[in-house]
């Protein structure tokens, strides 16, 4: 299994190499889709990409936590969680890789 991370200047190459855009533009085209993303889960709004998952904002309520280290009780603030489902089709995908 490789520890490669992909960034978004290799979004943007990937982009450039297949579909031909320019680099500036390839750049400005993966910018605004990523902003765009981020702005509709900002609203709260649900973001699916066909064959790809699902991401949706959640709320988690505000609870109780214990620090491990000294057993302290502390309290642990309301706040909104990003979640990531896998479709089925991405899940296959890498299942059939793991498999090769």
């Amino acid at each position: 299994m490789s520890n490669q991370t992909i960034t978004r200047a290799d979004l943007s190459q990937a982009v450039y190499e297949q579909v031909g855009l320019s680099r500036n533009e390839s750049a400005d085209l993966v910018e605004a889709v990523l902003g765009e993303v981020c702005n509709a889960l900002e609203r709260g709004e649900m973001v699916k990409i066909s064959s790809f998952g699902t991401f949706h904002v959640r709320g988690k309520r505000q609870r109780i936590g214990r620090n491990p280290k000294t057993g302290e009780e502390v309290p642990i603030l309301p706040r909104r969680v990003l979640t990531f489902r896998a479709s089925n089709v991405l899940k296959d995908r890498i299942n059939l890789a793991e498999e090769k």
